[in-house]
């Protein structure tokens, strides 16, 4: 009898299992919970932008386009940065476009670490983050942000700063908490960086979705970082179309060339029609620049509804998210709350101690908030209705 083949293999991510976001959403079916973990609308996008899709199709735009994007799309990406920022990037040399963000956060970090590099990282973070480091031989450095309020300790920033230093990874406004950048801490990393080879890998897929009259301090303001910076951004979280998987990436002529040589070999090219319609949707600047204030009243009212329930707001100023601790009444870690919550509540979060490398359970809670009125209405119902 053959002996059946059982390959030699050796992970490069051993410690990596499914994502939680995964496990979260398929408990959230189960139990039939009204899920507010994954980062995800459940309104309807625009129809005016799918109709686009659609004419382009019929247009006869089914085939490769360019690899680095479709070249109206740049243009219009170029012009778009420059309405929001005061900035225009080449279109044809520094911007790139991706199959969605977190690919594009991949990407320049495969172009840029080389085995051993340092990559400063702040906690608690997005899930990809640190795998996407140790893949490619770089070592994360993290720096918890201070709690409750999620701020940058510059302190502890300086203390880490090393001649392996890399890079620096920031994330505004922020997933998982919704904090945000300020002009201030923008001026310390100037500080920080000059004079240095130090690179900055900024995840910016929540740029327009800031709010209480904030503005969103990309890198792209400021001459002396973006000099050295790769910017990504996404399609699906500003136009709520987050299973298109159509993002991009800005960054200074050297550094795109660095990055185009791992995109041709991985991605190649985006899908088509979807480009040539988000070309001629960016010309309505009034889909992004408002979005803000539409995405801000549904955070409100899921405030005001979870006021009735037993947890205590963490303010968020930007992002999907909004981050509840209820330490105050269990002492359940913040896994088995979310799990308890989705079994006997029918209402999914997503802990956030999952974004911490070391797992560090502060019992806090995150909740996705871009869902229908009804929606938050029926999870809030739900919540108010816990038993511990």
């Amino acid at each position: 009898m053959q002996q059946k083949f059982s390959p030699a293999f050796t992970s490069r991510l051993p410690q990596v299992g499914t994502t939680i976001f995964t496990i979260m959403s398929q408990l959230a079916r189960e139990y039939d919970a009204v899920n507010l973990g994954q980062g995800f609308p459940d309104f309807p996008m625009s129809e005016e932008l799918t109709d686009l899709v659609n004419k382009a199709m019929r247009d006869g735009h089914n085939q490769y386009t360019h690899m680095n994007g479709f070249p109206l799309l740049r243009e219009r990406i170029a012009a778009k940065v420059n309405h929001s920022y005061g900035y225009a990037p080449d279109a044809e040399k520094e911007i790139t476009v991706t199959p969605g963000g977190t690919y594009a956060i991949y990407t320049a970090l495969t172009a840029a670490l080389q085995p051993g590099d340092e990559v400063i990282v702040f906690e608690p973070a997005y899930d990809s983050y640190i795998p996407n480091i140790t893949i490619n031989g770089g070592v994360p450095i993290l720096i918890p942000l201070s709690f409750p309020d999620y701020r940058i300790p510059w302190e502890e920033v300086k203390k880490k700063i090393t001649n392996r230093t890399r890079l620096i990874l920031l994330n505004t406004p922020h997933n998982p908490t919704g904090m945000v950048w300020t002009s201030e801490d923008m001026q310390m990393l100037e500080n920080l960086v000059s004079g240095t080879s130090i690179l900055i890998l900024s995840d910016e897929v929540y740029e327009h979705l800031i709010y209480d009259g904030l503005e969103h301090q990309s890198v792209l303001r400021y001459p002396a970082l973006r000099e050295r910076s790769f910017v990504c951004y996404s399609f699906g979280k500003t136009y709520h179309c987050t299973g298109w998987k159509l993002g991009y990436c800005i960054a200074p002529d050297l550094m795109m060339q660095e990055f185009r040589k791992v995109h041709q070999f991985n991605c190649f090219s985006c899908d088509t029609p979807k480009q040539v319609a988000l070309a001629n949707y960016l010309e309505n600047t009034t889909a992004y620049e408002e979005l803000g204030l539409q995405i801000q009243r549904k955070r409100d009212y899921f405030r005001q509804l979870m006021s009735a329930t037993p947890f205590d707001y963490i303010p968020s100023s930007g992002s999907y998210f909004a981050c509840f601790r209820y330490g105050h009444f269990s002492d359940l870690s913040d896994m088995d709350m979310a799990i308890h919550l989705t079994k006997a509540n029918r209402v999914t979060c997503v802990p956030v101690s999952v974004f911490y490398h070391q797992g560090t359970d502060n019992k806090v809670l995150r909740f996705c908030f871009a869902k229908k009125e009804s929606t938050l209405e029926l999870a809030a119902e739900r919540l108010q209705k816990i038993i511990c």
